[in-house]
């Protein structure tokens, strides 16, 4: 994986002798001199640095992402810089792109150790924002390159005045699980067949004990999955429906069971109706959907939720030979609905069908959420920076925007 290799850890102290880099959280709505503590000020001194001077000069006013570093040119300790960064008014949000910022500054092999303060009051929704920016800023795709190098281990010591190690822990599962989508999404096709994604689904399963069925072509063919089959049946490598289930110990009959369903093209070409070239290039992309629901059934098993989540991962090549799908061709969906097949580059809709029929009609879901890089009409309509949501719901929808 190509996440940073973090040592995240809590501690009551002020500052820590071992750190290479010692990091400061300031708030846009603090006075210039309220945006670090005495103890802070104390140390810069000792280094020969006048950190409010330098903010004054640098006109640092703590917005979201700001940051200042001052190099200590002859450091009595193993300290060797200082680092203001801006978290604004220290929401979730605004912490998590901090730290984001700060992660991608302290990415260099000299940096073995980095102390925080200014998070010790932090709530833990902070603190969680906080370590999840960490790996996400940190995220470097090392995968197949010649000069591919592993990262280097940094340790990450996070004044707190109490001990915070849920916070950190769950910050960590969903790091880790968006560095795990982006490897997925980022390895070339070449290397991602519907096979090899099969293979990431059942190690992700083995390491983090999920249940998981995975239906071959046949067995699609079999159960009438005919929209799943129709989209890989022109290409070499063949489709597969992964299943993974998430159960906790204690369950009930008021349990509720999600299932997140995920469009998982490893190529799209656009089948019979090609794709000119420029556009089919970022498609070894088009399985974002699945890499998303996979790295969130990694981070639920993790995090141990009371509530059962089942992972649909409709996986398919949507490649051009003479046994592709044409335009004109009728299939049948799982539950028996056809439909005409007028763009063989509409090739989302027709696996998300069979995998949202199967779970709607065979799993009795509370809640079902689809995720895929389903149509251009939402970046025409929205922009490269805000997704399409729908909702049936209301009420579902609010949750969502709320957790994202």
């Amino acid at each position: 994986m190509s996440a940073p290799l973090l040592d995240i850890r809590t501690s009551k102290r002020t500052h820590d002798e071992a750190a290479d880099v010692h990091v400061i959280v300031a708030h846009d709505r603090m006075s210039r001199k309220g945006r670090m503590s005495k103890a802070d000020s104390e140390l810069a001194r000792e280094h020969g640095i006048d950190l409010h001077q330098r903010l004054e000069r640098e006109e640092f006013t703590g917005a979201t992402g700001s940051l200042v570093s001052i190099d200590i040119e002859a450091s009595p300790t193993k300290l060797k810089t200082f680092v203001v960064v801006g978290v604004g008014a220290g929401k979730p949000k605004d912490v998590r792109i901090a730290a984001s910022v700060l992660s991608r500054r302290m990415a260099r092999p000299e940096v073995k150790a980095v102390f925080v303060s200014g998070l010790a009051v932090a709530s833990d929704d902070a603190m969680r924002a906080w370590v999840e920016g960490l790996y996400i800023g940190g995220y470097r795709f090392v995968g197949y390159g010649s000069a591919a190098k592993k990262p280097t281990k940094t340790v990450v010591i996070v004044g707190s005045a109490t001990d915070r190690a849920q916070p950190v822990a769950e910050g960590t599962a969903s790091g880790l699980a968006v560095c795990l989508g982006r490897d997925l999404a980022n390895t070339p096709s070449n290397v991602k067949s519907p096979q090899w994604l099969v293979n990431q689904a059942r190690a992700v399963a083995r390491k983090n004990d999920l249940a998981i069925v995975v239906r071959n072509r046949a067995q699609l063919v079999r159960e009438g999955f005919g929209g799943i089959v129709a989209v890989g049946q022109g290409s070499v490598h063949p489709p597969a429906l992964v299943e993974l289930t998430y159960r906790p110990k204690r369950r009930s009959a008021t349990t509720r069971r999600i299932v997140l369903v995920g469009k998982g093209i490893t190529f799209d070409t656009g089948g019979l109706s090609l794709k000119p070239s420029d556009a089919m290039v970022p498609m070894k992309t088009d399985m974002s959907g699945s890499a998303a629901v996979l790295a969130a059934m990694q981070a639920i098993a993790q995090l141990k939720p009371n509530v059962e989540v089942i992972g649909l991962l409709a996986i398919a090549e949507n490649a051009i030979s003479g046994s592709a799908m044409r335009p004109g061709d009728v299939i049948t969906h799982f539950g028996g609905t056809t439909v005409e097949v007028r763009n063989t580059d509409a090739e989302g809709r027709l696996v998300l069908a069979d995998a949202l029929a199967y779970a709607d009609q065979a799993l009795n879901p509370d809640v079902i959420v689809d995720l895929a890089t389903l149509t251009g009409a939402a970046s025409l309509g929205l922009g490269r920076i805000h997704g399409a949501m729908y909702a049936t719901s209301d009420a579902a929808a609010k949750r969502w925007l709320k957790a994202a």
